[in-house]
């Protein structure tokens, strides 16, 4: 293929295309695998208890003779605001009884624990007479002890004890156990287990992947989660904010027993923000917050410590305003898995009340609307209705394919299924674009969810990286030519970018195309000319040329030919042999042949490449 770079052809672009999701779904924040650095499961007893046995779920119960029992009343945990959104069993504690003597209490089982690494444990008790409390990592069984520690428990109020236990040892089925002898009952309000050396109890490697990738702008937190949140729980401390029950469970909480159990503030993931360097946008509960209680939100994230909201920011360590211009008004709004109005006039009216009230502390924020785009009845009823405060519109997609991997033909035929997946997501933000044109001028797209669908279910391959690099370069050109500032892939935490697991955090498919993409991020976008579609992409910035390249085809290698005005050129090179799951790309320099200003290259199937130059 030959085509040609216009260097003389160039558009901004925006510097919000390479955005991310961080929402609290499924394994992605909370749970095993996820980016929070919590390991205790159901570490706030939510939910009901197990059969006969009156122990919490994720727990097991030591002692022949102890009773056990949801602790009724005393409960640690709590909820602040939202109170029109009626849930159930998410306010709980454990009551253990040893009314006959002998060892009792708590125990979890299949951690993962490492000899070096020292672990922060963290107990909120209450007790009825003086009662001494081991906390301690074993086996499985508990029959041999790796760590322990003591602590003298008073009567009296709930009170937190915490110690540093370093096992001896590695063990993947290791246990935490919390137990004591005396006869007494011990209430558990929430129990905690994480590696020291977290950055704000978020897994450090995590993080680091995270930074890897280089989101431009981060949504949270939500998506479907947006209407299960309440924000003001985040103003207390971890261990005694409520779990948050899902509205529905199999969607957005299928691996921690229908609960999130609220371990990232408002603060955390604004730090979190900085220290990946993106934008923090945030989306409100639309459909059970009111508007004082959104509005109140920016306040805390925008307001001056003379606020009401400020001043509380400032007590929490953070004086100075976060700035934050982004906010959605709700997610998905019109779809029947979420609650809240249905309609667009419904919709438009509510939305109304928050943003008049949201603007009162902030006048300066960007509001996003949602809704089931692109629909010209949603797009004329509120849209356009809400056009004078409300320019961006989401738009969401999710590209689907049959997968197969059981035969050679099958797997070359679920390939070109999964990269040719691209097309869709173009044609549906064009029609966004229209459908926007016909009802209202100054309508910006924001599609602030895409991927693969069922990313999070499986595991990832080099396949879905093809199209994931693909989707790049599609939205690069299209976020220019439809007005579409920002994007948002869904997600890259757990659920297609980033792989978590016991030995560590890595990039996959999807997110080594994305380390690799970031390069264009904030530069001036050059039209091409006699390129395939999403083949090439380049850009200029900082006096540096970047085109980046994709060969799509599955058992073809693909020669390039292109002028490439500049000097000191470097190529990079992701390939692979194959392309099925557990699949990633080998990184190693490629050898680019220049002369006289034209350059060529083959790029093996399924792969793609980097090439950088000086501009002279």
């Amino acid at each position: 293929m030959t085509f040609e770079i216009d260097i003389g052809r160039r558009a901004k672009l925006s510097p919000y295309v390479f955005g991310h999701n961080l929402e609290h779904t499924r394994s992605a924040v909370g749970g095993a695998g996820g980016l929070s650095a919590q390991m205790l499961r159901n570490r706030k007893f939510a939910g009901k208890p197990g059969k006969n046995s009156g122990v919490a779920a994720e727990w097991r119960g030591i002692g022949d003779r102890a009773f056990f029992q949801n602790g009724g009343r005393a409960c640690y945990t709590r909820h602040i605001g939202c109170a029109r959104m009626g849930r159930r069993n998410e306010l709980q504690s454990q009551s253990v009884q040893n009314a006959h003597g002998g060892l009792c209490g708590l125990a979890q089982d299949g951690l993962c624990i490492r000899a070096g690494t020292r672990y922060e444990i963290r107990a909120v008790t209450r007790c009825s007479v003086p009662v001494t409390l081991a906390a301690e990592l074993t086996d499985r069984r508990g029959n041999v002890v790796y760590a322990r520690e003591e602590f003298v428990l008073a009567p009296g109020d709930w009170e937190t004890h915490e110690c540093l236990l370093a096992p001896f040892t590695d063990d993947g089925e290791a246990a935490v156990r919390f137990v004591f002898d005396e006869r007494a009952e011990v209430i558990f309000g929430a129990l905690s287990m994480m590696p020291e050396g977290h950055f704000r109890g978020m897994r450090a490697d995590a993080v680091r992947c995270l930074s890897e990738i280089g989101p431009t702008i981060l949504r949270w937190p939500g998506g479907n989660f947006a209407g299960e949140y309440r924000w003001k729980d985040g103003l207390l401390p971890s261990d005694m904010r409520g779990p948050l029950e899902a509205a529905t469970e199999i969607e957005t909480q299928p691996h921690s027993n229908g609960y999130d159990y609220h371990e990232i503030s408002t603060d955390d993931f604004v730090a979190l923000c900085r220290e990946v360097g993106a934008e923090p946008f945030l989306t409100i509960n639309l459909a059970w917050n009111d508007p004082q209680e959104s509005a109140e939100w920016v306040e805390y994230c925008n307001g001056s410590i003379d606020t009401e909201y400020g001043r509380r920011r400032a007590e929490n360590g953070h004086p100075e305003p976060y700035g934050v211009h982004f906010w959605s008004l709700g997610n998905e709004m019109g779809y029947g898995h979420m609650e809240g109005p249905m309609g667009p006039e419904e919709y438009a009216s509510l939305a109304r009340l928050h943003i008049d009230a949201m603007r009162q502390a902030d006048p300066s924020i960007r509001l996003f609307s949602s809704g089931p785009y692109p629909n010209d009845e949603w797009a004329e009823k509120s849209a356009a209705r809400l056009a004078e405060d409300v320019q961006y519109i989401s738009l969401h997609h999710y590209a689907g394919a049959a997968m197969d991997y059981t035969t050679p033909g099958k797997i070359a035929e679920t390939y070109r299924s999964i990269v040719g997946s691209a097309d869709g997501a173009e044609q549906l933000a064009k029609r966004m674009r229209a459908s926007l044109d016909r009802a209202a001028e100054g309508l910006h797209i924001s599609f602030d969810e895409w991927n693969f669908w069922y990313a999070w279910y499986r595991p990832s391959c080099v396949g879905e990286g093809i199209f994931a690099a693909k989707m790049l370069h599609m939205l690069l050109k299209e976020s220019v030519e439809l007005d579409m500032p920002v994007c948002c892939y869904f997600q890259p935490v757990g659920e297609g970018a980033i792989l978590i697991d016991d030995d560590g955090a890595r990039l996959t498919a999807n997110g080594q195309m994305f380390a690799m993409m970031r390069a264009h991020g904030g530069g001036e976008l050059c039209a091409i000319r006699g390129a395939d579609e999403y083949s090439a992409a380049a850009t200029v910035k900082d006096g540096i040329l970047t085109l980046t390249l994709v060969n799509d085809r599955y058992d073809e290698e693909r020669e390039f030919r292109f002028n490439l005005p500049g000097a000191d050129v470097c190529g990079e090179l992701w390939t692979s042999e194959e392309v099925t799951p557990y699949t990633d790309f080998t990184r190693m320099p490629l050898a680019v042949s220049v002369e006289g200003g034209e350059a060529s290259l083959v790029l093996p199937p399924h792969s793609a490449a980097k090439v950088t130059a000086k501009r002279i």
